[in-house]
């Protein structure tokens, strides 16, 4: 496993443990390669230890970041992903612990009671990549369209970095989760291996394409929804479309839940809990004559209440069952929940604003809606406290490319301004 060698010529020798350490085929490739530089937007802003270190390792953090980019791998295939982390955390010393899967890490930094602990998701999503970059993912069904390699890559030199740095009054633990892409998520492993054990708070981020570089978008309360997933089959005798009374329409039945299940959950369900069904996928039959045999519906569910996502397994089979009750055909439904709603703590998130300024200043601070999306972290907020940020990866002009499609594209500039967000994070929340 190589990563490419960011500076082959004229080395900081603040660096240079770390590159002796890595050993062959660990941490650099064969000299020659250079990476661009890197604009720092929150240079100067300090700590100094931590000046010092993006100054000279900035190179090495955009490598790793285009390797991981140029590398994806799918929920709990994050092994090579896994090897390359480990590696580079034992080569400065570190003692990373490979979770039983064999795909994600834990690693504590650092000694003492107190514990926070800083999370970064690995996996990418089954696309093409369509971005054009130099460092694409070859066309291979896999990509990071959702900024999980910038995650990662700022967690692993947020880590490093605090390593390096005067000693911390406590510890920090850095969990490099797998499968954040597919429900119940990978945070449930985490949690089951002990990753929380003596956590006192946990926080993350994640990338927003619609916030600029340079702005981290925090919010007291729920910042991402609950997300479950329907999955609904159905049978009938089949027929001719030429005498549907001697048969159970088939096609008529799905087309009922498929518009009746949203509006009369817009009835059953309180408005401001921000409660959506959206169907994804359905299937039914070939010839235009025939009334089919089977068909299939699928769709996510999402809502930001904590209370109402409890209700809605048992709301949804009744209105299902009351709606095709008439129709005649059978039916088969999965409701596989999926994760909570990210429920921010206000003690935490204060800790994350102070953070945050002390980083990059005031004006980084930015308001932040809450997303219909589904995000595992939350899994670690229904164990202890904590919060999760958004990180501006857009560069401020041109388009918005949106999370979990092949032409999403994160501004590099915001690998610095994570570190610099974790870093004073991790030191914030540990001596608060």
């Amino acid at each position: 496993m190589t990563v490419l060698d960011s500076r082959p010529g004229d080395r900081d020798p603040s660096s240079d443990a770390l590159h002796a350490a890595a050993g062959p085929g660990v941490l650099v490739s064969p000299a020659g390669v250079r990476m661009p530089p890197v604009e720092d937007l929150g240079a100067g802003r300090g700590p100094a230890w931590l000046d010092h270190w993006i100054t000279a390792n900035a190179a090495d953090v955009l490598a790793w970041f285009r390797h991981l980019h140029a590398n994806p791998e799918l929920s709990r295939q994050e092994f090579a992903t896994t090897e390359l982390i480990t590696g580079l955390l034992k080569s400065f010393g570190l003692q990373p612990s490979v979770l039983p899967g064999g795909t994600g890490l834990i690693c504590d930094i650092g000694s003492g009671e107190r514990c926070v602990a800083l999370r970064a998701d690995m996996d990418a999503l089954p696309l093409t990549e369509a971005t054009g970059l130099s460092y694409a993912a070859p066309g291979t069904g896999a990509c990071h369209a959702c900024g999980h390699d910038a995650h990662t890559a700022i967690l692993l030199a947020t880590g490093l970095a605090l390593a390096s740095g005067p000693p911390l009054p406590g510890r920090v633990r850095l969990i490099f989760q797998h499968a954040e892409e597919v429900m119940p998520g990978g945070a449930l492993e985490v949690i089951e291996a002990g990753g929380l054990r003596g956590v006192d708070r946990i926080f993350g981020l994640h990338c927003d394409p619609r916030l600029e570089v340079g702005k981290v978008g925090t919010r007291v309360g729920a910042i991402t929804s609950a997300a479950d997933l329907l999955e609904l089959r159905l049978t009938s005798p089949g027929g001719h479309t030429s005498r549907p009374h001697l048969t159970a329409d088939l096609v008529h039945a799905l087309g009922t839940v498929i518009t009746g299940l949203p509006a009369l959950l817009s009835r059953r369900v309180d408005p401001r809990s921000g409660t959506v069904l959206v169907w994804g996928a359905v299937h039914a039959g070939e010839a235009p004559n025939a009334v089919p045999q089977d068909g299939l519906l699928r769709g996510t569910l999402r809502t930001g209440d904590h209370a109402v996502w409890a209700e809605l397994e048992p709301l949804v089979a009744d209105l299902v069952k009351s709606l095709l009750l008439p129709t005649g055909v059978g039916y088969d439904l999965h409701h596989r929940r999926g994760v909570p709603p990210v429920l921010n703590d206000p003690e935490s998130t204060d800790l994350l604003n102070a953070a945050i300024t002390s980083a990059l200043g005031a004006d980084a601070l930015a308001d932040t809606k809450q997303s219909s999306g589904g995000e595992d972290f939350g899994w670690y907020l229904e164990n202890v406290p904590g919060s999760f940020m958004r990180l501006g990866v857009w560069p401020g002009q041109g388009p918005m490319r949106d999370l979990h499609q092949p032409t999403f594209q994160a501004d590099e500039r915001a690998l610095l301004t994570g570190i610099r967000v974790m870093a004073a994070t991790a030191v914030t929340a540990l001596t608060t």
